[in-house]
Parts: C-alpha cells; structure tokens; sequence
C-alpha cells in the first residue's frame, strides 16, 4: 500500500514539474516577445542607433520602425518597431515572420519601414524573395546608413531588392523626425521633446543618398 502511494506521489510531483517548466517557458517565451517588440523605442537608442554616422562603430544592431497601411474599403494603418538580438533574427526577418503572417493574402498593404540601417545580404535575399512571392504588397524602406555598401555581394543584393520591387531611400532629417514624433517614448515624466537634429545629419544623408544612387544606378 505504501509502496503505491509513494508511486502516486512521485507521479504527483513529475506532473507538477512539468507543469511549472511549461508555465517557465511561456514566461520566458512572452518576456522575449516583449522586449523583441514594441511599439516605442527608448529616446536613447534612438540617438545612437539612428544616428546616419560614415563610420557606425559600436551600431551592431538593427532597429526597424514599420507602418503598414492596409488598403480597402476600411483603410487601416498600423505601427510598431522591431529590433534584432544576438540569439535571434534580425529585425527584418523577424517582421517576415512575426508581422507578414498577420497580413492577408486578399488586401493590398502599403508598407513602410524606418531602419537605422540597410539590410545585410542575407536580409536582402529574403526581402526580394518576400516581395516576389506576395504581389499583394508594397515596401519602401527608410535607412539612416548604408551597411557594407563597399562590399559588391551587398551592391549586388540591393540591386535585387530594387528588382523586386522594394523602394530604398536614405532617411533626409525630416524623416529622423517623423520617427521621433511616432516611435521614441519620452523618459518617464518629462514632457514631449521637439527633434533636435545633430550637426552633421543634412551632411551624412547627401553622402549616402549620392552612394546609393551610383549602387542603384
């Protein structure tokens, strides 16, 4: 008898460990989720991470603000911002396979996007194929910088990207202003800061807007 008490308890407790590991993972799983993706971004990653600096030393990750603006007889426009982590994908990737999947395939969707800077060659394969694939949408993407547009692997991948579809432009300052207003929280009880532009933004934009010009060209 005590033999198959003991059994039921171990029994017991096995169903209790499994059940506080699935509650873990889900934890865990929406933690994740919530720091991947949200709907404002922190005014100080914005300043460094936007910034259309020459040389982006320090700026390994990615910060994608997007819009999506759904045509039909109820337009709709929505918005949010992604931005890759070390052990996950990378921002673009991400909105293909978090954000695209809510999308239906019988609307037409304008989509915008606001990047510090311009996918990598592996991005820019899936964003063509992307746009290939679904006819039913538009992409335009904003960038602050131009990521190793030296290198002709990359020339090669943004021409293809262009190919497809896909509207690349270099963010002017008004641009970086427009993403202040919509997609940079204020610190915690301070009022609404206006844009302030750094010296050099006009500067850096006419260099990469010309770099991109000859790459496209």
């Amino acid at each position: 008898m005590r033999g198959v008490q003991d059994s039921g308890r171990l029994l017991a407790s096995k169903k209790q460990s499994v059940l506080l590991f699935v509650i873990s993972l889900w934890l865990l799983s929406a933690s994740l989720l919530s720091a991947f993706h949200r709907e404002r971004l922190p005014a100080i990653f914005f300043k460094f991470q936007f910034r259309n600096v020459e040389y982006s030393s320090g700026r390994n990750k990615t910060f994608l603000c997007y819009v999506i603006e759904t045509q039909g007889k109820e337009s709709t426009t929505s918005r949010g911002y992604l931005e890759d982590e070390h052990a996950a994908s990378h921002a673009e990737i991400a909105f293909f396979n978090t954000i695209l999947p809510k999308c239906e395939s019988s609307l037409r969707y304008n989509i915008t996007w606001y990047v510090s800077s311009s996918p990598c060659v592996t991005c820019a394969e899936r964003i063509s194929e992307t746009l290939r694939k679904n006819k039913n949408l538009r992409l335009t993407i904003m960038v602050g910088r131009l990521f190793m547009w030296e290198e002709p692997e990359m020339q090669a991948a943004l021409k293809k990207m262009k190919s497809a579809g896909c509207k690349l432009r270099i963010m002017k300052p008004q641009d970086f202003e427009y993403v202040w207003q919509n997609f940079v929280e204020q610190e915690e009880g301070e009022e609404a800061k206006a844009f302030v532009p750094w010296e050099d933004i006009q500067e850096n934009f006419q260099y990469y807007e010309e770099k991109l010009a000859e790459i496209l060209q």
